[in-house]
């Protein structure tokens, strides 16, 4: 949000709590790029072409108003978080719909459990990741380094993968981070340096091989 204040967020905040749509709109307009490259870094490639981040804003929107009642018992959860999960949910919806010829592939399937929502962070991350270290423009040679990359991310502790995602792909901030993962500040702080140090090693290894191969 463009925050002017603290006490400007507060009181949207507040009276989003009491139901007023107008806060949210107000508030939902603040955040919508935010949002958007969280849909952007979080859709999973293979149907990105096919579902528009400005649709899925839409449906998330109006998901928030019929659900604008609920968030006054989340008292510890900002606006942004709120907004956040509700975002998360309708992704959660248009990955079982749209992958659901796939649903005996394990890895691919959605859902709001912890160990398949890993998977698919593995995925957003190693997509990322392979947008920027090659130049390939064939779809099947990108997808087998999305493969490759994915592969070894899995061998990264899930929270430090999360962390990654959080904090250097989705911008959230280091208390946002610690909120979503239920983590003091400190230690949220501490995974992500050495989160980030461990992909750094991982992501040189990995150049070495693919050099290695092209030589």
């Amino acid at each position: 949000m463009s925050d002017t204040s603290i006490g400007a967020e507060t009181e949207l905040t507040a009276r989003m709590r009491e139901g007023n749509e107008d806060a949210l709109g107000i508030v939902f307009s603040d955040y919508r790029e935010r949002l958007r490259r969280i849909i952007q870094f979080r859709i999973d490639y293979r149907i990105a072409a096919r579902v528009s981040d400005s649709d899925v804003l839409q449906e998330t929107y109006i998901a928030a108003a019929k659900r604008l009642s609920h968030f006054s018992k989340q008292t510890e959860m900002s606006a942004f978080l709120w907004l956040r999960l509700l975002v998360k949910q309708q992704l959660v919806d248009i990955h079982r719909q749209h992958l659901k010829a796939e649903k005996r592939d394990a890895r691919k399937e959605m859902g709001l459990q912890p160990h398949v929502a890993s998977a698919q962070t593995s995925m957003a991350l190693a997509v990322q990741l392979a947008g920027s270290i090659t130049a390939a423009s064939e779809v099947v040679a990108r997808a087998e380094t999305i493969a490759l990359l994915e592969s070894s991310l899995n061998e990264m502790d899930e929270i430090d993968r999360e962390v990654i995602a959080l904090r250097h792909f989705e911008e959230l901030t280091n208390n946002e981070t610690a909120s979503v993962l239920n983590l003091q500040p400190s230690a949220a702080s501490k995974r992500y340096l050495r989160a980030m140090s461990r992909l750094s090693q991982m992501m040189s290894k990995f150049e070495e091989s693919q050099n290695g191969d092209e030589a």
